[in-house]
């Protein structure tokens, strides 16, 4: 809730010490991640849960809402316990966005699962080549000078969060309990936050290695283990440093690592790695396979209101991969051709090499935009990078120098020249990227989720580019002329097969909540059956001539869901003319 002196919820001191995480002595409260003007509510107290819950609760009673999503149950000081009372309170379907990190289980809570950022950044690295990983390390050391992981950046970045941006959550917690290296430890833990329960004495065995991991002050690893001789006094420690860490960790990573460490922008994603450079098919399966045992109504998403980039846009980045060599050339020819165009001024030339190779990304991946979408995004990004010029320390005239030479790239035809061919390669392989990757989100066990707007090519970068308003009519005509008999064009393809996928979804629900079956294949192919009734098959890479292993259980006479052609499908069966040019096919049993 906002602290304004109008919200007579913080205005009224009596409210103020009921509803709010708030210390009447010392004035401290705690925020909503850095926002000033939002306070944390005690939403573990029952009076306070059922007085800000009970429209919702309302609704969900009356049958106007199926389900809630909850984001950010990291924030608060129970987030188990919160769950089980929305449970108690009727509320049978709920998914949260909690982030989790590669390998990290969600905890057992009464959700259906996570809102999809796993399934997401699988889905991307799935279309990463892991063998340019080498090649794409030395072109971005080569032409941007950095040298650091991304674990060193991020580790960096976290430290400096707690110590600047959560300095006054980091003294709290230095009031309660006077040990050093808090800050550090904040940083340093290997996920977003434990969940261990100083008003019962639970401590999990993954939050006692996720402690330890984090290789603390040993007072501090004692407390947050509840193993001091004064438990109790350390309960309110040990919750609010649990609530801290989440915070230090999405601002210090999401906030300001990823717009700092640029090999590739495709993997710089909410809930992602960017050290995880691509996966492998089998990967990519025991994942799903995890999903459909785990949660098989959890979300499956490609973009949210939250992603740094459209799913599109990743595609299209993703494309660098397979070729790094060649991309390594370019850059030092855009880099050469453009010098012109970099402006000196205090602090040198604008932009920094790190900075332009953010802006030939950022083109590739939304090209063509305009000077006015492109410019806005620039802001956000260097303010978050937090090395030119901030949110708090603002250098506007560096921000100007970088976007004049960003405006002047759209019409400057030495650049250009070299630039567009190179784009609409990229862009016709990240198309087939993206479909591919649709096709999974669909097919996949989980509930595809399609943002708002991404039914056709949905070319968005973070926030709020990708909060512009939705052209429905435009969507609307485009789904008439499919369904009248139109053939799908490169923009309205997506389209298609977003409304074939969920039509065989809608006509044969069983094998959507059935088992998740990998097909084994001799090349590049991710594909797999649901329920022996319907078969994904996708083509990674290298898939020429590949056969898939179909077995005597999934050989015979299928249909194709997306050109209602009748195939015959053989024990062993060849990729070649069963996927379409788009590289990919959805196939339901007859």
């Amino acid at each position: 809730m906002g602290v304004s002196d109008e919200n007579r919820w913080w205005s009224d001191e009596r409210l103020r010490a009921r509803f709010f995480d708030w210390d009447p002595d010392s004035g401290w409260y705690r925020r909503f991640f850095d926002i000033d003007d939002l306070a944390g509510i005690r939403v573990e107290d029952e009076e306070v849960f059922e007085t800000v819950h009970a429209k919702v609760l309302e609704l969900v009673a009356g049958g106007v809402l199926d389900g809630l999503r909850v984001d950010h149950p990291d924030g608060l000081a129970d987030p188990a316990g919160y769950l089980w009372r929305l449970r108690g309170r009727g509320v049978e379907h709920v998914w949260v966005e909690k982030i989790l990190h590669p390998g990290e289980p969600l905890r057992d809570w009464p959700v259906e699962g996570t809102v999809g950022y796993e399934f997401l950044n699988d889905a991307t690295a799935l279309f990463v080549d892991p063998a340019a990983q080498d090649a794409m390390t030395r072109v971005y050391a080569d032409q941007t000078g950095e040298a650091w992981s991304f674990g060193e950046v991020a580790l960096d970045a976290q430290i400096e969060q707690a110590t600047t941006t959560f300095a006054r959550e980091v003294a709290r917690l230095r009031e309660l309990h006077d040990v050093p290296g808090i800050a550090d430890a904040l940083a340093a833990l290997p996920v977003y936050r434990t969940y261990v329960e100083p008003w019962s004495g639970r401590v999990d065995d993954a939050d006692r290695e996720a402690i330890v991991a984090a290789r603390m002050d040993a007072r501090l690893e004692r407390a947050l283990l509840l193993q001091t001789r004064t438990p109790a006094a350390m309960a309110e420690f040990v919750t609010r440093f649990q609530q801290t860490s989440p915070p230090v960790t999405a601002k210090g990573i999401e906030d300001t690592a990823y717009y700092r460490y640029l090999r590739l922008l495709a993997l710089n994603e909410v809930g992602g790695d960017p050290a995880r450079f691509g996966i492998s098919i089998e990967e990519f399966h025991a994942g799903n396979e995890q999903r459909a045992l785990r949660s098989p109504r959890g979300l499956l998403v490609t973009q949210t209101h939250d992603t740094k980039r459209g799913g599109d846009v990743r595609a299209r980045l993703g494309v660098l991969s397979a070729c790094p060599q060649e991309w390594g050339e370019r850059v030092r020819q855009w880099r050469a051709v453009t010098e012109e165009l970099r402006r000196d001024g205090e602090g040198g030339r604008a932009p920094d090499h790190q900075e332009q190779y953010l802006i030939f990304q950022t083109l590739l991946g939304v090209w063509p935009i305009d000077a006015g979408r492109l410019e806005a995004y620039l802001e956000k990004a260097l303010r978050e990078r937090k090395v030119t010029t901030s949110w708090v320390d603002q250098n506007h005239d560096w921000e100007r120098r970088v976007k004049a030479y960003a405006r002047a790239l759209l019409t400057h035809r030495p650049f250009l020249a070299d630039f567009e061919p190179f784009a609409r390669r990229v862009a016709q392989e990240g198309r087939r990227s993206a479909l591919a990757q649709q096709l999974l989100k669909l097919t996949a066990p989980g509930l595809p989720d399609v943002y708002q707007g991404d039914e056709l090519e949905a070319l968005n970068l973070v926030d709020p580019d990708n909060r512009r308003p939705v052209d429905w009519d435009l969507r609307r005509a485009s789904l008439r002329a499919l369904k009248a008999g139109a053939d799908p064009d490169e923009q309205s393809m997506k389209q298609f097969l977003i409304w074939k996928a969920l039509d065989l979804r809608s006509r044969r629900p069983g094998p959507f909540a059935g088992v998740y079956d990998p097909i084994a294949s001799s090349g590049g192919v991710c594909a797999y059956a649901r329920g022996a009734e319907v078969l994904t098959v996708v083509g990674v890479r290298d898939f020429d001539g590949a056969e898939l292993d179909l077995g005597p259980r999934l050989a015979g006479r299928w249909r194709d869901v997306l050109t209602g052609e009748e195939r015959s499908l053989r024990e062993r069966q060849r990729v070649d003319g069963l996927i379409s040019a788009y590289g990919f096919a959805l196939l339901e049993r007859t």
